[in-house]
């Protein structure tokens, strides 16, 4: 018997949305309406998955690191926040329009798009030079000039086919609404963009009350919204979704230390959830945001590309120090450290180190890299096999408990394995149709193992264990079921990979 895998390169992302949707991952939010253009819903099996990769991340964060913790801010917040951060008078995306279309895309990844394409025709140094290009225009504020550069480099719409187009023009992406009864005593509140913000106007409330000593991290998971006139490839852009932010304060003059061990820790995290080391890479910042000194991308190789995942910034004392000259709060820490190195006591704003990953995005990370189609040649027969290779500590469900048949006490039987099991992991119970078309149902949701309940098991409480990816089944004794399946999904595979 010989497999033959298909690279997750070779998938065309529209075999992934097809699967998310008929195996209760992903769903258009409001269908029957037709739906809404780049909002989704989770299914039932896309719940689960987005949760365990949710949990894994706060763990790692909060529970390996005693100088992390949580946060849940709000989503609304005093619009003045979003004054101190820049985002009132500069969150905005260079716009560009076709004439011809009437379509609207981002100038900027159109550019990327075609530094892409010249990457992949092995055209390194003319990639480069783009996006430096790109990222100085961009910088200036020079928006006639990048409109230039797409005409001078042939970009055309992929829709009409010409490059008939408009001036670039900046929108802004917040997502404003009104708070009070009355009309007049109305005030105009945003949807929070990003929720970094949160974590910041919170510094001196988790600092003193948790004791915290810089350096320390605030980490949050929440929601945020942004307007994006151009939202494409499934859930990889959209107009609400969930952030897993971190916040780490440094003492000034460390920011560079503590930026490079961030960034080395969150790409390990990536490759000990199972993602090859080959599919992701870094990609420093050739336009740094405002508030930044230093920032770079983890990318995955998606099927249309590499493409941000996470991003890690040094964001200096830029949002401290904004929240404290607009609020006319003091945001300073402490520092009784610097007295023990000799140094003099002394009140400073500390450094920011950022690590910010899209729920979202981690989440069709995951469902790409595990998305398999496999070729099965046993003898002069050959059948294809389609799976979700996913890290059992993440998949939505751990076990599938099935008896053989549908009587002489076997689903009774499983039952009670099924009731004893539940408490511990997410599982399931299935008794219809043959045993081989439950597996296969099984292998479409990355359920890692199926537990057959067959005649036998009456008679001397064994029950058969299939594994999803190599499809090889064990015999093994009911009350060693617990410890197998716990050794293979709990989080400390992931711990122990992380030291």
């Amino acid at each position: 018997m010989a497999t033959q895998e298909k690279t997750v390169e070779n998938t065309q992302l529209k075999d992934i949305i097809s699967h998310a949707k008929e195996y209760g991952f992903i769903f258009p939010s409001s269908e029957i309406y037709d739906g809404l253009q780049a909002v989704y819903d989770y299914g039932q099996m896309g719940v689960e998955l987005k949760n365990n990769i949710k949990n894994l991340w706060w763990k790692c964060m909060t529970q390996l690191n005693q100088n992390v913790v949580g946060l849940d801010a709000a989503i609304f917040m005093h619009p003045l926040v979003w004054k101190a951060s820049g985002h009132v008078d500069s969150f905005s995306d260079p716009m560009i329009d076709n004439k011809d279309s009437k379509k609207r895309y981002r100038a900027d990844v159109l550019l990327e798009e075609k530094a892409a394409q010249y990457e992949n025709e092995g055209d390194v140094e003319k990639a480069n030079a783009l996006l430096a290009e790109m990222g100085k225009l961009l910088e200036a504020e020079d928006l006639d000039g990048v409109r230039e550069l797409i005409i001078r480099e042939g970009i055309k719409c992929p829709i009409s086919g010409t490059a008939n187009w408009t001036e670039v023009r900046q929108f802004n992406l917040m997502f404003s609404t009104e708070v009070g009864s009355v009309a007049d005593e109305t005030n105009t509140i945003y949807l929070r963009p990003e929720t970094a913000q949160g974590i910041f106007v919170n510094f001196l409330n988790v600092q003193k009350t948790g004791r915290m000593k810089v350096p320390f991290g605030i980490a949050q998971i929440g929601k945020a919204f942004r307007n994006e006139i151009v939202a494409r490839q499934f859930i990889f852009r959209m107009r609400e979704f969930e952030q897993m932010e971190m916040q780490f304060f440094v003492r000034p003059g460390t920011e560079m230390e503590w930026y490079n061990q961030w960034k080395e820790t969150r790409k390990k995290w990536h490759e000990a959830i199972g993602i090859p080391a080959e599919s992701l890479r870094y990609h420093d910042h050739e336009k740094l945001a405002h508030y930044a000194n230093a920032a770079v991308d983890i990318e995955y190789k998606f099927p249309f590309g590499f493409k941000e995942v996470e991003g890690i910034h040094s964001r200096t004392d830029f949002d401290l120090t904004q929240h404290q000259e607009l609020s006319r709060k003091k945001l300073q820490y402490f520092d009784n450290d610097l007295n023990e190195e000799g140094k003099p006591y002394g009140n400073y704003i500390p450094y920011v180190i950022e690590t910010s990953a899209g729920a979202d995005r981690l989440f069709l990370m995951t469902l790409c890299n595990a998305y398999t189609e496999e070729e099965i040649t046993e003898g002069d027969n050959t059948k294809s096999r389609t799976f979700l290779k996913l890290h059992p500590s993440l998949a939505p469900v751990k076990a599938a408990i099935l008896p053989l048949t549908k009587k002489d006490g076997l689903p009774e039987k499983a039952e009670k394995i099924f009731n004893d099991l539940k408490f511990d992991f997410n599982m399931i119970f299935e008794e219809r149709d043959s045993i081989g078309k439950r597996y296969t149902r099984q292998d479409l949701i990355g359920t890692p193992f199926c537990i057959a309940v067959d005649h036998q098991t009456l008679e001397d409480d064994t029950v058969t264990v299939r594994d999803r990816d190599s499809r090889e089944q064990v015999r093994m004794p009911i009350s060693e079921l617990k410890n197998y399946i716990e050794k293979a999904v709990s989080f400390k595979s992931i711990f122990e990979k992380l030291g």
